[in-house]
């Protein structure tokens, strides 16, 4: 088992960003080799429902490695949002 890895959300996360920001979080995870990921949400200030599509792929991608993802200072709206998406489960 690897050291926990740590990646970092954008302040900026809206459906413009999306697609590069996934690319970056899964091309980080693809040579990882550690079971503990943490997701840091704290940057997070401009954001749409976008942002919750890219940390449950980065939380897919994670278990499907047989890991789990861990998120750090997710801001009160993204578990808003979470909580409307119903996906809140999913974020804990």
């Amino acid at each position: 088992m690897g050291a926990a890895v740590t990646l970092s959300l954008p302040a900026e996360l809206t459906q413009a960003q999306a697609p590069a920001v996934i690319q970056e979080l899964l091309q980080a995870l693809s040579g990882c080799a550690s079971e503990q990921v943490v997701l840091d949400a704290s940057a997070l200030t401009e954001f749409d429902s976008a942002a919750l599509a890219v940390i449950l792929a980065c939380r897919r991608a994670v278990l499907v490695a047989g890991g789990h993802l861990q998120l750090l200072d997710m801001p009160p709206r993204v578990q808003a949002l979470a909580q409307v998406y119903g996906v809140v489960e999913l974020l804990v």
